[in-house]
């Protein structure tokens, strides 16, 4: 699979025009299906990590639940020739498959909340907001990102499987107009990924952050655009499923502005809203309110160093003004290209 994998996607890179490979299953599925010592022992005789197998070497990952899972009636052995399991067994195994991907950084669960169309349309949606493409209303299905407060950390035990990440944010000079371009280094057991991104103005209410993976000598160079108004940002980020719903738990650790101290903050992508959200949330944590839209929860302000009272670099809403296409006008008409991602590797070289 990796070998097959690793053509197309030499091909990819090779190609004149964009190109985006799809993968139908990834290498981690397979530590679903085998035993952990015997995963392990694969992966450290081929010299392999899973940061490297699972977050690296996929941009996105999507997990289509079975219709065993949620939509019962449809699921049938009936002319599907490579399907064989009981309904028990294609549960279990569903979730094996999920719990393979939890850790990476953009894991979407794509539920049968919905009819089988939405349910496809959900997942093309989710791959084009990752792309930063924008579709209109074509694909508008309502999905977007919430947060929530959370009062204290409970014991390791109370959670079902996770996945811990120690993750450092640091923000970069900005040239373009209402933008918010960040570097971000996220490892386990010191296997690191990095990666680059750009928060823009929205776009048909919709927040755009294009983000691309870049190596450690690119990061190395880009943190010579370090912005000095900001902190650099220390977290361990907790990855977890919980009723078919993907989460991530932000725990702030110092160094930090005192404003972080002890800050816990949950996040999920969803089309939920109301009191169907709140009882997706998981149980055992103690969820003060939701704070999705509040300013004083956004990293681009908790990282600032200055008093909240006395900067004038509070960030209330990202907006302005913005092309036909959706893109933020410049300053002065002039861009420095290392803050766009499209010319990212350009830029790179003239370092």
């Amino acid at each position: 699979m990796i070998e097959i994998e690793n053509t197309f996607f030499t091909l990819a890179e090779n190609c004149q025009r964009n190109c985006l490979v799809i993968c139908d299953r990834g290498a981690m599925d397979a530590s679903a299906f085998v035993p952990k010592k015997d995963w392990e022992y694969i992966m450290a005789k081929n010299g392999m990590n899973p940061v490297g197998l699972r977050d690296t070497r996929y941009n996105h990952i999507i997990h289509m639940v079975t219709a065993a899972k949620g939509a019962e009636a449809f699921y049938t052995l009936e002319d599907h020739l490579a399907r064989s399991e009981s309904l028990p067994a294609a549960q279990m195994l569903d979730d094996r498959a999920a719990e393979a991907w939890i850790g990476h950084p953009y894991f979407d669960v794509i539920d049968n909340s919905t009819e089988f169309d939405t349910k496809l349309r959900r997942m093309i949606s989710s791959v084009c907001q990752k792309m930063g493409i924008d579709t209109g209303d074509r694909l508008a299905i309502g999905a977007k990102k919430v947060k929530f407060l959370v009062r204290s950390l409970p014991d390791d035990s109370k959670f079902p499987k996770f996945q811990d990440f120690e993750v450092v944010h640091e923000y970069l000079k900005a040239s373009v107009r209402n933008t918010q371009p960040r570097l971000r280094r996220r490892g386990q057991n010191g296997h690191w990924s990095y990666t680059y991104t750009v928060r823009r103005p929205k776009i048909n209410g919709q927040q755009v952050e294009v983000k691309t993976q870049v190596t450690q000598r690119d990061y190395n160079l880009l943190l010579g655009q370090k912005d000095d108004k900001h902190f650099t940002i220390h977290k361990t980020r907790r990855c977890f499923l919980h009723n078919n719903q993907y989460f991530q738990l932000d725990i702030y650790r110092e160094p930090c502005h005192p404003r972080c101290k002890g800050l816990l903050l949950l996040e999920t992508y969803t089309t939920i809203e109301g009191k169907q959200l709140m009882k997706r949330l998981p149980e055992f944590l103690d969820i003060v309110e939701e704070v999705t839209d509040n300013p004083k929860y956004s990293m681009y302000n908790l990282s600032l160093k200055e008093e909240w009272e006395i900067t004038k670099h509070f960030c209330h809403k990202l907006e302005g003004p913005v092309d036909e296409l959706g893109n933020p006008v410049l300053i002065n008409g002039v861009s420095n290209v290392v803050l766009e991602p499209e010319h990212l590797n350009e830029a790179l070289s003239k370092i």
